[in-house]
C-alpha cells in the first residue's frame, strides 16, 4: 500500500461501491435486525439506530481488515472464531431470554427506557457481529470480486471502509424509521405478541449458532 492519498474523482466511485457492500450485508434479517426493531418498537427511532451503529462499527472494523491486508489481525480471530462464536451464542441466548420475559412499554416510558438501553443495545450488536470472524473473509472476496482490497492505496482503502460503514447505517436508519411508523399503531397486547415472537425468533439463532459450535469441535 502507498501512503500518497489519491484525490482523484475515482474515490466517490470507491465511497459508492463500499456504500453498497455495506447496504447488502446489513440488510439480510438475521438476530441484530430483530433485535433493532424490537427496540425501535419499545424506544423510538434513536435506540434502532443505536442497535445498527454497532453493527455498522463492526462491519467497518472487518472491512478494513480486509481492505487494508491486515493479515496478522485476520489470524488471530480465526484462531479464536470458536469462543467468539460461542460467545456470541451465549449473548444472543440471554437476550432471547430476556426479550421473552420483558413486557412491552408504550409512550414516554418506552422512549424513556429506549434512551436508557442505547448505549447497551450499541455494544451488544457490536459483539455479536464481531462474534462472526468469518465476516472478514466475506468482505476480502467481495473485495477481491472488484479488483479492491490489500493492493488498493490507503486513500481506496478509507473510501471503501467508509463506505461500508455509511452503508450499513443507512440500512439500519431505513429500517427503524419504517418500524417506527408503526410503533405508535399498535395496541399493548400486538406488542406483546411481537416481544413474544422476537424472543422465540432470537432463541432459535441462538440454538442454531449453539448447534453449529458443537458440530465444530
Amino acid at each position: 500500500m502507498t501512503l500518497t492519498p489519491d484525490l482523484s474523482p475515482d474515490l466517490a466511485v470507491m465511497l459508492a461501491k463500499g456504500m453498497i457492500l455495506g447496504l447488502s450485508i446489513a440488510a439480510p434479517v438475521g438476530p441484530i435486525g430483530i433485535l433493532c426493531m424490537r427496540r425501535t418498537l419499545e424506544g423510538g427511532v434513536l435506540a434502532g439506530v443505536a442497535g445498527g451503529l454497532g453493527t455498522a462499527l463492526a462491519d467497518a472494523l472487518y472491512a478494513a481488515v480486509a481492505a487494508f491486508g491486515v493479515a496478522g489481525v485476520a489470524a488471530v480471530l480465526q484462531d479464536y472464531a470458536l469462543l467468539l462464536n460461542g460467545g456470541g451464542a451465549l449473548v444472543l441466548l440471554w437476550l432471547a431470554v430476556k426479550t421473552l420475559r420483558a413486557a412491552p412499554a408504550a409512550g414516554e416510558g418506552a422512549a424513556a427506557g429506549g434512551r436508557r438501553g442505547v448505549l447497551g443495545l450499541c455494544v451488544a450488536t457490536f459483539g455479536l457481529t464481531i462474534a462472526n470472524p468469518p465476516t472478514i473473509a466475506l468482505f476480502a472476496a467481495l473485495f477481491a470480486g472488484l479488483g479492491l482490497g490489500a493492493g488498493s492505496d490507503t486513500a481506496t482503502a478509507v473510501a471503501l471502509v467508509a463506505g461500508v460503514f455509511v452503508g450499513s447505517m443507512l440500512w439500519w436508519v431505513i429500517l427503524s424509521t419504517g418500524v417506527s411508523l408503526m410503533r405508535h399503531r399498535l395496541s399493548p397486547p400486538v406488542l406483546l405478541w411481537i416481544n413474544r415472537g422476537a424472543g422465540v425468533v432470537l432463541l432459535g439463532f441462538a440454538a442454531a449458532m449453539l448447534w453449529a459450535l458443537a458440530a465444530a469441535l
